[in-house]
């Protein structure tokens, strides 16, 4: 039975005006990214054949905590920002927890999903400085559509590289980036040098976020006055993302509340990012108790399984070298519905603040999501997206454990994005047809040997 749920609602003044740069007060900072040919820390003119110069600033500044978003980046978040805050009465109930659950629920976008956020970020950087031709990569589709929407806010032409097996198990979401005007190509194809030698090797192979960057990455740098964009993993991105946990904080003001743990589900680390480094910044510099879990999939956990070394971001070796908690960036993902969780490393500031400490992670495995999305969907009203899910799951885990210790426990976890366009993948659930995945040490020992071959 769904219950009546409240909201806590921030005013359009309430938007935050700086996006919040964690690495600045971290004690232990990022480790520097690499020259792949030099083993040297990259410069932002290393970085301007590839970003948009406000972009390569952005992602090595370590020194400003706070980063002025631009008046015409806020006008557009004002179409749907701030998102609500909502106390989910109806799962606390189904629990019979004494836990107090929240969720931001970053669904109500205009494209389903928080991507938006750094979507429009990026076109605007790429329209000021006169890039006419943006490239990306997308596993779910959602980032793809979110920047499909950006680019044609600001005139610009995009190519989307879009995992296959998300191009074929999420049609709809091809449709929508194609419907805002984008050209949509499945990966690995045969219209890049990386793609053709993919398929070379491995004809039937249905693709990876690391196969799509890789060609998304070579477009770019082919193609007259074109940029490379992207939806997660680098530190650009994480700091658009943190209006979601900003507003949060003053959402959890109104509640009269503070969260014990804050939840996200992790692929490279963007909404997980945007949710917890506003409330990780109390942490680093008062010491104020909370715990931010990332959760992830069982068959691709990099934070759990993963190692923490310098890695390429794509799979063939095209990005610089990121310090990373990595599965190998040859590691072939299994073909769960979570694409947007499909990816072998994350993002060099989180995978640091794990290692100190400062982020906990959880594997999740994919019945477990689904699970944990009927009934979000039976008590709360919204089907979540698949990867949206690992962080109901984890939710609830923590629900569950707050009854057994007969604790009160406050938890706040990121709805990500709907699942309307998913409904294929709740098909099969609800048929019996989808499986876990168990990644074996073999498995994961033979991309991790052979990275070890690769990065001396």
């Amino acid at each position: 039975m769904i219950m009546s749920t409240k909201k806590f609602l921030l005013e359009e003044k309430d938007i935050p005006t700086a996006w919040y740069n964690i690495a600045a007060d971290m004690k232990n900072k990022p480790r520097p990214i690499l020259n792949p040919a030099t083993k040297q820390p990259i410069s932002e003119e290393d970085l301007y054949p590839l970003f948009a110069k406000s972009l390569a600033h952005q992602e090595l500044n370590q020194s400003d905590p706070w980063i002025e978003i631009p008046e015409e980046v806020r006008d557009l978040y004002k179409i749907w920002r701030p998102t609500p805050l909502v106390r989910a009465y109806g799962l606390e109930k189904a629990l019979d927890t004494p836990a107090h659950i929240y969720f931001k629920n970053e669904s109500v976008s205009p494209v389903g999903s928080h991507k938006l956020n750094s979507a429009i970020a990026q076109a605007y950087f790429c329209k000021k400085e006169g890039v006419t031709n943006i490239t990306t990569e997308t596993g779910a589709g959602q980032w793809g559509a979110a920047l499909s929407y950006a680019a044609k806010a600001f005139g610009l032409e995009l190519a989307v590289y879009m995992v296959k097996i998300s191009y074929h198990q999420k049609p709809y979401r091809r449709s929508i980036m194609q419907t805002f005007g984008a050209q949509v190509i499945a990966s690995p194809s045969m219209s890049t040098k990386a793609g053709r030698k993919i398929l070379t090797d491995n004809p039937n192979y249905q693709g990876s976020l690391g196969t799509a960057i890789s060609e998304a990455v070579e477009l770019a740098l082919q193609t007259p006055n074109c940029k490379y964009t992207l939806g997660s993993v680098l530190s650009h991105v994480m700091l658009h993302q943190t209006v979601i946990g900003l507003e949060a904080e003053k959402q959890m003001e109104m509640a009269g509340e503070y969260p014990d743990v804050v939840i996200g589900c992790f692929g490279g680390g963007s909404n997980f990012s945007g949710i917890s480094f506003p409330f990780l910044r109390h942490k680093i510099l008062e010491g104020k108790e909370i715990r931010v879990v990332a959760a992830e999939p069982s068959s691709c956990p990099k934070l759990t399984r993963g190692h923490f070394q310098y890695d390429f971001g794509d799979e063939a070796g095209y990005t610089p070298l990121i310090p990373m908690y990595t599965l190998g960036h040859s590691f072939s993902p299994a073909h769960i519905h979570a694409g947007g969780l499909r990816y072998h490393g994350a993002g060099s500031i989180v995978s640091q603040l794990r290692t100190d400490g400062y982020v906990e992670a959880v594997d999740i495995k994919q019945l477990d999501t689904f699970e944990a999305a009927i009934l979000f969907s039976q008590t709360e009203g919204i089907i979540p997206a698949p990867e949206s899910s690992h962080a109901i799951a984890a939710a609830i885990q923590e629900a569950k454990m707050a009854k057994l210790e007969g604790k009160q426990r406050t938890i706040l976890f990121n709805l990500s994005g709907h699942g309307l366009i998913d409904m294929t993948a709740y098909d099969q659930y609800l048929e019996g047809d989808l499986t876990n995945y168990d990644l074996t040490d073999q498995e994961l020992s033979k991309s991790l040997d052979e990275l070890e071959q690769i990065i001396k």
